[in-house]
């Protein structure tokens, strides 16, 4: 009998002491029983997270941002990366929809703390004319500041760079802005919430071919301070892609770290990105020395960011209906060299995925293994890739009524006509598929190549290779547990393990804050037995009520934008798509890759909301609405 306890909680009480007599009292399981857990979840193992990131992000601390009027600082651009509200370099009140997960912030190596000396006109500057003429032009703003920084990076792409400017290791002012880099993602690195690296941007430029590469570390600042960046400048630097893997190879030689190189705008490189002979050594051959070093430093690629969308070119793949999106092919990085049919097989990620297969055919190693990532390379500090929050990637095109005419680079001697503020992409986005929020996580999801590309929407892609999925496995829940159990996922490699030709799972989710999906593509890329490169596109899910050709294509989803507003509705589309598809060509002779391409329905583009926002008119021809999409790293298959 319960002792009677006055109060209004008397009844809570009782049943307290109720629950406390069953606990003492329950039955329990005997050995054999708890060998067979109830919880279907005891002994699996996690099927990973999706977490969204910016690995490309440039604040005032590189050259060419704050000449340009970029002032944010690495605080700055962290603080708005994790959500905060900000100022932007023009004043403007910014925020992002929804923070990242995790983020890179990824200043020069060359030139550290040159700016921050040519803003302040210090007496080793002033000293030097074209540093006096820099320190006038940089502070005076505007037009005026963004001529300096293309002047700039001229002088630095040809290799003409003063050498009072010349800002390399050695230079009190280099180590302490690299400090202050590791000290800023230390500081904001919050593991479980917004996890920070510690990366630079080697920028090496080939009489103005750019072959750029970010290079992230696994590490915290214990071992990354040990080292200061490597520069593309003789003579502490190079040019040559060789000499920073190994640089890198040093590093974690002599500190036990591990850290990753990732290239991106081979379509400003005029063909150098993927080449078929070593460019630094007289054209050579390429040989498995360097295959297995590039495929060891380098294992995914920025395959979409605002200088253009690299993966695939309309005169590569005329059959791809879908390949001429945000494309910059007028040239190589300062202008200094026109664009040639000739050069596009080695800047475009899909040619680049093929010429790996031709190599590995002669070489026994695959140079061009590649995942996918995308970034922003934004240089005003703010990571902003969602269409109707464009903050521009330069300070002097941040939201304003002029902004869709902006001039951009051009060399009338060359009749370049060099692109236009219009032009620049909002993109991109890299996901990876990880274990948790952490930086080795993260790190080793990309070593993986467990990665993927968007053009900024949050869109979930998981995507299996194997032998044997069954189609109801597209329509299961635990589909991720099957696709891992049965296959391997997006980054890795199939050997022959079963009969017939391969099959893949495939799932795609559409942003919960963005459009419905229009379709599901997987692209293959092959080499025959003549060794010729061949690529296929084919549509294996799709939203609505459409049926394919005998050709295989599918009709257009439909357009619902509005752009009067500008808006769009998800009337048309699908919320999800997800099948198993089996490749109906497959040799199993022949090596090939295959990646995913998943396509939103159309939207409007950023110079849309520009035009209803400032009410002015888009200059001809430049797009209003847009198809974002994601691309998944390859799966390769191998005899």
């Amino acid at each position: 009998m319960l002792r009677k306890i006055p109060g209004a909680r008397q009844g809570m009480l009782a049943l307290f002491v109720c629950n406390a007599t069953l606990m003492t009292t329950a039955p329990q399981l005997s050995a054999a029983e708890v060998q067979e857990p109830y919880s279907p979840y005891v002994d699996s193992s996690p099927q990973r997270q999706v977490y969204f990131g910016d690995t490309h992000v440039h604040t005032g601390l590189s050259a060419d941002a704050g000449g340009s009027g970029t002032r944010l600082m690495p605080e700055d651009a962290y603080r708005f990366a994790r959500g905060e509200e900000v100022r932007s370099n023009t004043g403007q009140p910014v925020k992002l929809k929804r923070p990242y997960d995790f983020f890179m912030i990824t200043d020069h190596s060359d030139g550290m703390g040159l700016i921050s000396d040519l803003l302040e006109g210090t007496p080793n500057v002033m000293a030097d004319p074209s540093g006096r003429s820099y320190h006038e032009d940089f502070n005076a703003g505007g037009k005026q500041a963004a001529d300096a920084m293309y002047r700039l990076i001229a002088q630095f792409s040809q290799g003409e760079t003063p050498p009072a400017l010349l800002y390399q290791p050695g230079v009190p002012a280099y180590r302490h802005v690299w400090e202050r880099l590791v000290a800023a993602a230390e500081e904001f690195n919050d593991p479980g919430k917004f996890t920070t690296f510690i990366a630079y941007e080697w920028t090496s430029l080939v009489k103005g071919n750019n072959l750029h590469r970010n290079v992230i570390f696994r590490d915290n600042a214990d071992k990354a301070l040990e080292v200061v960046p490597f520069t593309m400048m003789p003579p502490v630097g190079s040019q040559d892609p060789k000499d920073l893997w190994a640089w890198m190879a040093a590093y974690e030689e002599e500190t036990g770290g591990d850290v990753t190189a990732i290239p991106h705008n081979g379509n400003l490189s005029n063909g150098m990105m993927f080449p078929l002979r070593d460019d630094f050594e007289d054209g050579k051959e390429l040989d498995a020395a360097y295959a297995k070093s590039r495929m060891t430093w380098e294992r995914i690629y920025e395959v979409t960011q605002f200088k253009g969308d690299g993966e695939a070119h309309p005169l590569l793949s005329p059959d791809d209906e879908f390949a001429d999106f945000e494309t910059w092919d007028y040239g190589n990085l300062d202008v200094s060299e026109a664009k040639t049919d000739a050069m596009l097989p080695g800047e475009y990620a899909r040619s680049g995925l093929l010429r790996g297969l031709q190599l590995q055919q002669t070489m026994g190693v695959n140079p061009y293994q590649f995942g996918f990532e995308g970034a922003t390379d934004t240089h005003t500090g703010l990571s902003a890739p969602s269409e109707d929050n464009f903050f521009s990637k330069f300070t002097t095109t941040e939201p304003s009524p002029e902004r869709m005419s902006h001039p951009g680079k051009t060399n009338p001697d060359l009749g370049i006509e060099g692109f236009s503020g219009a032009m620049y992409n909002a993109a991109g986005v890299t996901a990876v598929w990880a274990d948790e929020n952490s930086r080795t996580a993260i790190f080793d999801a990309m070593e993986r190549r467990e990665t993927y590309a968007t053009t900024g929407p949050r869109i979930a892609l998981r995507f299996f290779g194997g032998w044997n999925f069954e189609a109801s496995d597209a329509q299961a829940p635990d589909l991720a547990q099957r696709g891992y159990a049965a296959g391997v996922p997006m980054g890795s490699e199939m050997s022959r393990a079963g009969d017939g030709a391969p099959r893949f799972l495939i799932s795609a989710l559409r942003d919960p804050m963005g459009a419905n999906l229009d379709r599901v593509q997987v692209v293959k890329g092959w080499v025959n037995a003549d060794g010729e490169a061949k690529e296929k596109v084919y549509n294996v899910a799709w939203s609505d009520d459409r049926a394919l050709d005998n050709a295989g294509n599918l009709p257009s989803v439909g357009n619902t934008v509005d752009l009067s507003v500008p808006s769009w509705s998800n009337s048309i589309g699908a919320g999800e798509l997800s099948t198993v598809w089996q490749d109906p060509d497959f040799n199993a002779a022949e090596a090939a890759f295959y990646y995913v391409r998943v396509l939103e329905i159309p939207t409007p583009r950023w110079t849309a909301y520009d035009a209803v926002r400032f009410g002015v008119a888009a200059p001809e021809g430049v797009p209003l609405i847009t198809q974002e999409r994601a691309y998944s790293s390859p799966i390769w298959y191998t005899p």
